[in-house]
């Protein structure tokens, strides 16, 4: 996941015509790694070893070494932290609170605490905010204060919508796994509210409204990026439509998760193709 966020970001340095900023990159790389970790760590079954998902059990057989990568990647952050711009710094603390509240139990009611993550239909929203702020406007920001590019507010409200569309979209199959879990815990997800056939519909209409503004984005139309991302999303949708709740736990974490890397690394084809024509 940690990979992904550097991906995203690369693909929004790449679409605002912009150099990477390397501070952006270690920050997100760090930040994530360090935040999925320690969610995982405070949720912490009793009996970890018997858990039903085999990233649990693996984590927790190697729970020295995932905590010192925890450790290490969170004290990374401080002097990556303090080389960024002040907007930044007011945003990454904002998305920290948000991220470390959407795991921690923070609340109680009667004898049992929950995060915001147990907030109906709060967890898709949490997760797809944090991701779209982080990778898309933190980049902007740090690009723009850089003076590496120049960006309009219109197009940086499209980037911003249209990467919401996406990972809000790559959020729904997670909520589809776990349909049947969540219905006995009175969890109000997407596919609880709305069923299994819906939900799955829901997410092609976000990827297409995906294409639309990707369309406008810059005015650029049908350009080159315009068809690689466009790839990506029918590739997406048709995992999407693959994705069940019995299909094995890795299929989510390496198929639909690796969408994020896959869309940089074809943006990336795309253009060393159109450079080897030229």
């Amino acid at each position: 996941m940690a990979l992904c966020a550097v991906a995203q970001a690369l693909l929004t340095f790449h679409l605002i015509g912009s150099k990477p900023v390397f501070p952006v990159l270690g920050l997100l790389f760090t930040s994530t790694l360090g935040i999925y970790n320690f969610c995982i760590l405070i949720t912490r079954p009793a009996k970890p070893e018997t858990s039903p998902y085999k990233r649990v059990r693996w984590f927790f057989a190697h729970s020295r070494l995932m905590v010192t990568f925890t450790i290490v990647s969170m004290l990374s952050l401080i002097p990556l932290f303090f080389i960024i711009t002040t907007e930044s710094k007011i945003l990454l603390i904002f998305l920290g609170v948000l991220s470390f509240g959407y795991g921690w139990p923070l609340f109680t009611v009667g004898e049992q605490k929950f995060g915001l993550r147990n907030i109906p239909g709060l967890k898709p929203f949490l997760i797809t905010l944090v991701w779209t702020m982080s990778c898309v406007l933190f980049p902007v920001l740090e690009s723009m204060h850089k003076h590496l590019t120049d960006v309009t507010m219109r197009d940086t409200t499209i980037l911003i919508a249209k990467r919401f569309l996406f990972i809000g979209a790559l959020t729904v199959p997670f909520d589809i796994r776990d349909l049947f879990d969540d219905r006995k815990v009175g969890l109000k997800t997407i596919p609880v509210v709305w069923g299994e056939k819906k939900a799955y519909l829901f997410c092609q209409v976000l990827l297409a409204g995906y294409v639309i503004l990707l369309f406008l984005f810059r005015k650029n139309g049908f350009s080159l990026d315009f068809f690689a991302l466009t790839l990506t999303m029918v590739l997406t949708g048709w995992l999407i439509f693959k994705s069940a709740w019995k299909k094995d736990e890795y299929y989510y974490f390496f198929y639909l998760d690796g969408v994020l890397i896959l869309q940089y690394v074809i943006i990336v084809a795309f253009n060393a193709v159109k450079y080897f024509i030229h």
